[in-house]
């Protein structure tokens, strides 16, 4: 099938509905940790050898798709002001950002976007797509696409089903049944789990199945009568949820007190393992979900030896390993099937086969409460960002970076004492009631409980060095009384 071919048949298919991409952006990636943190999760994050993040690379395989809507991202509270950036950086800044207290997993999160997406078309086809997928050729992604939406048009829940290249255990697998009429696709006949290796090789050699992507595209309103036909206290919940939801110009968020109640459930089982109307559409387009560092060395370029080496890496005697250096040079010798990550306050090694056990020290540093578990050293806010250069009881410094026309918010410390020193640009400062500029070289002090703000009135970012000094130097000593940006 041609991609013109392709184009055109698209173009027919959808002249009567738009189709609206649905963005769940929720996830946490743990098992990418030491990269991937609580505050900065794996779809946000610009990896090597990748242009741009892998949230904004799922809206840019879009590109050439005719008649598609602004995107619906559903994303978690704490990162709304990443994804509302990283759409401006794409020039798509009319998208609707609906914003999770909770996470409920995928059946009540796609639910609110379809309810969503009827505000503005009486019946939306819905691209759903989870941002953290790799997919490397973009026209065999599209032909898929437009298969799938002459499905869709027939009330059919369409899937993408990954063909298959090896006996892969980590993913839940479609067996398809008959050929739908006109070879789009296939009739689904039964959604299986992760099966164990003999099984997982079985299926291969069948040539029957396919791995489950966890991508869909349907109507809203099919989505929407399929959920409350199979799962209706989840239709029920959404509803209610969607009838508080709370609008504001730039997102739009589900009340925790309605939505906490909503019983946690994938498309999968509230629905497509139910349904009559499941199809498959077959996906062979260099899918890779990325769940851990394994998946990261497959889809990266690699060496004579098989190594993927990223950033400041010498190696000696090394062989099939992913090793990656952010801050500094990490040297390594006589290994192999190794996964080395280094960051500016962590490092990991694990045996590529052990890739999976990541996630059991992330919780351990949750459960320790430490900040490696959740934060970077260098942390992004929505003025702009600050970084962690030194930390000893009593004090800390940080470098603090501010947007042009951006402002922290009029803020003060029960526990702490600031020092700023500027480097670049001229800063306005507020303490108390005195407004001063503080100039490159220049230093200023905020007493314990002082009413302070920094502000940047320039069109170009100004850096300063922050010492803390206090008996206590969480990020939680904070009162804020007023914030552009809906924090107080």
């Amino acid at each position: 099938m041609s991609f013109l071919f392709v184009i055109s048949l698209m173009k027919s298919k959808v002249a009567s509905s738009m189709l609206i991409p649905v963005i769940l952006a929720g996830g946490v990636g743990s098992r990418l940790w030491p990269v991937s943190r609580s505050m900065l999760p794996k779809q946000f994050i610009d990896f090597p050898n990748m242009q741009g993040s892998l949230f904004q690379n799922t809206l840019s395989r879009l590109e050439g798709v005719p008649d598609v809507g602004d995107p619906i991202v559903v994303c978690n509270s704490d990162h709304r002001f990443l994804v509302a950036e990283q759409l401006r950086q794409l020039g798509k800044e009319h998208c609707t950002i609906l914003l999770e207290p909770v996470g409920r997993n995928t059946a009540p999160a796609v639910a609110l976007a379809a309810l969503c997406a009827q505000q503005d078309d009486a019946d939306p086809l819905l691209l759903v797509l989870p941002a953290d997928h790799v997919i490397q050729d973009q026209v065999r992604f599209q032909q898929a696409i437009a298969l799938a939406l002459q499905s869709a048009e027939q009330e059919k829940l369409a899937t993408f089903g990954i063909v298959p290249s090896a006996p892969e255990t980590g993913y839940g697998y479609i067996e398809k049944g008959a050929e739908l009429v006109g070879g789009n696709g296939y009739c689904v006949e039964q959604f299986v789990e992760k099966p164990d290796q003999e099984t997982a090789q079985a299926y291969l050699d069948s040539g029957n199945y396919f791995w489950n992507s966890g991508m869909f595209l349907f109507s809203a309103s099919t989505y929407l009568q399929e959920l409350k036909r199979h799962a209706p206290d989840i239709f029920e919940s959404c509803h209610k949820a969607y009838a508080s939801l709370e609008r504001g110009e730039d997102f739009q968020l589900i009340p925790e007190s309605v939505f906490a109640s909503c019983r946690s459930d994938s498309i999968d089982y509230a629905v497509m393992e139910k349904t009559s109307a499941a199809v498959v559409v077959p996906l062979d387009a260099g899918w890779n979900d990325l769940g851990a560092w394994d998946s990261m060395w497959e889809v990266q370029a690699k060496d004579e030896h098989g190594n993927a080496l990223s950033g400041d890496v010498l190696t000696f005697d090394v062989q099939d390993s992913y090793i990656q250096s952010k801050s500094r040079l990490v040297a390594v010798a006589g290994i192999r099937d190794i996964v080395v990550v280094e960051t500016a306050d962590a490092v990991l090694v694990t045996q590529r086969s052990q890739v999976q056990s990541v996630k059991h020290l992330v919780q351990q540093l949750q459960d320790n409460e430490r900040e490696e578990g959740t934060l970077h050293s260098l942390v992004y806010r929505p003025w702009g960002s600050y970084e962690s250069l030194s930390s000893r009881p009593g004090y800390q410094v940080k470098h603090i970076v501010v947007n042009a026309g951006a402002s922290l918010s009029l803020q003060l410390h029960h526990k702490r004492a600031e020092h700023w020193i500027g480097l670049k640009g001229v800063a306005l400062v507020t303490c108390d009631n005195k407004e001063f500029e503080l100039q490159p070289n220049e230093s200023t002090y905020i007493p314990v409980g002082s009413k302070h703000r920094l502000t940047n009135p320039s069109n170009e970012a100004i850096e300063i060095i922050e010492v803390q000094i206090g008996e206590y130097l969480g990020e939680d000593d904070i009162v804020r009384f007023e914030d552009r940006y809906d924090r107080v």
